[in-house]
């Protein structure tokens, strides 16, 4: 009787092992993220981990916003930017770009470095830690500044550059509305360390 006990016990419990339900399949792998615009400040620091090991000690010339076709731009954001860094050590000055897409003008999905080029020391390098202020939060002291010709100028682009002047201690956010510098008729200059609103110019 107790072998016909065993015998049965493990019958049933190898027939109960049976009727498991099949253990659910791995998950598939995460798909890709859809591309995204990014802040000044986001955006620089992934290029800086880039420039480091090309120059410890790299200063910031400028930081730019680019405007693309493929990737519309969200408030204080850009789907591409520009850094451009100089060594004092090295006398060496390169630049680096992030970009959300590949688009035209060389332009690569994530960081891509430039050429080395020869610096002289020239235009007004910037500590890393200067800056403190993003983007989005220029943007809108940029917008309080400018609500009349906003709504005079309604859908134009909004760039950023970040850059340092004699007027002012700090470095700058130029928040400019128009596609260049040159031919904006509208820029806000918000201190980069601080975030607080610096001047306008026409």
């Amino acid at each position: 009787m107790t072998v016909l006990a065993l015998t049965l016990t493990g019958a049933l419990l190898f027939l109960a092992g049976c009727s498991e339900a099949p253990k659910p399949a791995a998950k598939k792998k995460e798909e890709k993220e859809p591309p995204k615009p990014l802040t000044g400040k986001n955006a620089f620091y992934k290029m800086y981990v880039a420039a480091r090991s090309w120059a410890p000690d790299a200063q910031i010339l400028k930081i730019n916003s680019m405007h693309l076709e493929e990737l519309k731009a969200e408030p204080g954001q850009a789907a591409a930017w520009q850094v451009v860094l100089g060594s004092p050590s090295k006398l060496k000055r390169k630049s680096y770009t992030w970009s959300a897409v590949e688009s035209a003008g060389n332009l690569h999905e994530g960081v891509f470095p430039g050429l080395e080029e020869d610096w002289d020391g020239r235009g007004k390098p910037i500590l890393i830690a200067a800056l403190k202020t993003d983007t989005n939060e220029a943007y809108k002291v940029a917008l309080e500044k400018s609500a009349d010709y906003v709504k005079k100028n309604p859908g134009q682009l909004v760039n950023f550059q970040f850059e340092k002047t004699d007027k002012h201690p700090n470095p700058s956010w130029r928040v400019f509305w128009g596609d260049s510098v040159g031919t904006a008729r509208q820029s806000v200059f918000v201190d980069a360390t601080l975030g607080t609103y610096q001047e306008t110019r026409h």
